[in-house]
């Protein structure tokens, strides 16, 4: 049932000046430690901007695509849109991940949470990859992703066919990651840069509802910031959550810094009464992440960022959402270790 709109305004106003004393620490549940050339500031570099930003845990992972330096560019490219080189599967991101995740000090692994990402989604031998990866590491490896579908541009500069969610190679991936109990993330564009319509949408729905013992973390909700700047802001994309939410229990939403303009805050910079509500209605099925790539000095201004969004919900939901969350979908046997981190 939707709440009046006057009264959801006022709810909002008195949650706003219950929280002035809040204090939130942060799970950065989408973050990537190499960049589109896998390049990273280091593990240094990142630890000591996740104590500076309050980020007590991190979802640790590559890139699965390197961006290519043709012969025919005159300047090495600084991002995958920089030139019209082409992009290729990068299976050896994964290696760079555990080496760095190996290199933290043993008492501080536990705010790490690798996931792997480097396979091609169209080949029908990445589960046995990605199998071959989990042997190779017991125990060390915590999710799968994020995972490369409809993705702006970039999916027309990667070799070979454009990825689907709902591909066949994708599915044996969905069993291993349910055999293993491992989280999946998946960037998958819930429409194009030009059609004002859920083009993909259906890409995405059809795992949720085939896995239905996979938790599926969609990023950034299916848009993106190249979305943003053709169309700004989609107008049916809330629906489409409330009526997904409901649907599929295995569906967890990325609240990346593209979402928090212009969907969780208005062009003043105020909570949308709308968003408010749908978190709060489903209290444990929202995260944050910065999607920092390869770099970190932004992490604290991008986590931080959603700090009116946070203060506008009940402190309980909003604790959750900023750090407890991510956690919570991550396999049992985790959870379980960090829960006798905490024990008295």
């Amino acid at each position: 049932m939707r709440v009046p709109g006057l009264v959801m305004a006022a709810a909002i106003g008195l949650c706003v000046l219950q929280a002035q004393a809040r204090d939130y620490r942060y799970s950065d549940a989408h973050l990537h430690y190499v960049d589109f050339f896998q390049e990273s500031a280091g593990m240094d570099v990142l630890l000591k901007r996740m104590d500076a930003a309050g980020v007590d845990h991190v979802m640790f992972s590559g890139i699965p695509v390197a961006k290519k330096w043709d012969e025919n560019e005159p300047k090495r490219p600084r991002y995958y849109a920089g030139d019209d080189a082409n992009a290729y599967w990068y299976s050896a991101t994964d290696t760079l991940i555990a080496h760095a995740y190996k290199q933290v000090p043993a008492e501080q692994r536990h705010r790490f949470h690798p996931f792997l990402s480097g396979f091609n989604p169209n080949d029908k031998n990445a589960d046995a990859h990605i199998r071959r990866m989990l042997e190779l590491d017991p125990g060390l490896w915590q999710g799968i992703g994020e995972v490369f579908t409809r993705h702006d541009d970039l999916t027309a500069l990667i070799h070979g066919d454009a990825p689907r969610a709902n591909n066949e190679a994708l599915a044996r991936v969905y069993h291993l990651a349910a055999e293993y109990d491992l989280p999946v993330m998946v960037h998958s564009n819930i429409t194009s840069k030009r059609e004002r319509n859920p083009l993909y949408l259906q890409e995405i729905e059809d795992p949720l509802r085939n896995h239905p013992h996979v938790r599926f973390i969609w990023a950034h909700a299916g848009t993106s910031m190249e979305i943003h700047r053709h169309q700004e802001k989609l107008d049916f994309l809330l629906s489409n959550l409330e009526r997904m939410l409901e649907t599929y229990p295995n569906l967890y939403i990325d609240l990346s810094w593209t979402m928090l303009r212009p969907y969780l805050l208005d062009a003043d910079g105020k909570p949308d009464p709308a968003w408010v509500h749908l978190v709060s209605s489903y209290p444990a099925r929202f995260m944050l992440g910065s999607d920092v790539v390869g770099r970190f000095d932004s992490m604290g201004e991008y986590m931080h960022g959603f700090a009116p969004f946070l203060d506008a919900l009940p402190e309980k939901v909003a604790k959750q959402v900023a750090r407890d969350n991510f956690l919570a979908v991550l396999p049992r046997t985790v959870q379980a270790e960090l829960k006798t981190r905490t024990a008295p």
